[in-house]
């Protein structure tokens, strides 16, 4: 590809604080994605442990529901579930930085279980009460799991980002840069040379001329 520039020192010199501007914020790109890259591994394995920890919860407590179903049948079933007295869970959302992005925070600000249940004792079982309970205890993991999840989710799209501005520094503009301050170099160079030539020549016509004047 041509390159099109004007061979000035003054272009020269704008080009070479170009190209270091180029490097150190490639070098800062770097270093930012590097830390990036290991909080996300970090949050990819708390994702993994808290996933693992609700699934095997929830898979539990599923098997006791459909146990206290059959024991109850479907409609006492849905009758107690849908009892909203003491189920309501409030959430507190805030922000926090992890490397330039910002992040949401979610915090249940429910403490301990449940005092009471949501439906009279009367045509339940045991089985029902039990998985009641323990889901209300697995609210503040399902919370934090949504939290480190979306958490994830956008310090991904900022390594993505974050990636490509460096092998477009890396792989473009600085190799580009490179190139052009070279190009220009080498024209100066050919110009400083071509000019002393010049000189050169116009000294000998002028040794010739006062030569065969005497």
């Amino acid at each position: 590809m041509a390159i099109r520039v004007n061979p000035t020192r003054m272009e020269l010199t704008r080009l070479k604080k170009r190209l270091k501007t180029a490097i150190k914020g490639h070098k800062l790109l770097k270093d930012k994605r590097d830390e990036m890259v290991r909080q996300f591994m970090m949050y990819i394995r708390r994702n993994r442990e808290l996933r693992a920890e609700v699934e095997e919860a929830l898979g539990r407590d599923m098997k006791r529901v459909a146990v206290a179903s059959a024991m109850m049948g479907e409609a006492a079933l849905g009758e107690a579930l849908l009892s909203e007295a003491g189920g309501d869970v409030s959430v507190s959302v805030g922000e926090r930085n992890v490397m330039g992005v910002t992040v949401p925070t979610f915090a249940s600000q429910e403490g301990g279980r449940l005092s009471e249940l949501p439906y009279s004792f009367a045509f339940t079982s045991a089985e029902l009460d039990g998985a009641v309970l323990d889901l209300a205890d697995l609210m503040p993991k399902l919370i934090e799991l949504a939290q480190v999840e979306k958490t994830c989710s956008m310090l991904a799209d900022e390594i993505e980002k974050t990636r490509r501005r460096v092998n477009a520094l890396e792989h473009v503009m600085i190799p580009e840069t490179q190139r052009t301050i070279k190009f220009i170099t080498m024209k100066l160079e050919d110009n400083e040379r071509s000019s002393v030539t010049r000189l050169m020549k116009v000294k000998e016509m002028l040794l010739e001329e006062q030569q065969t004047g005497s």
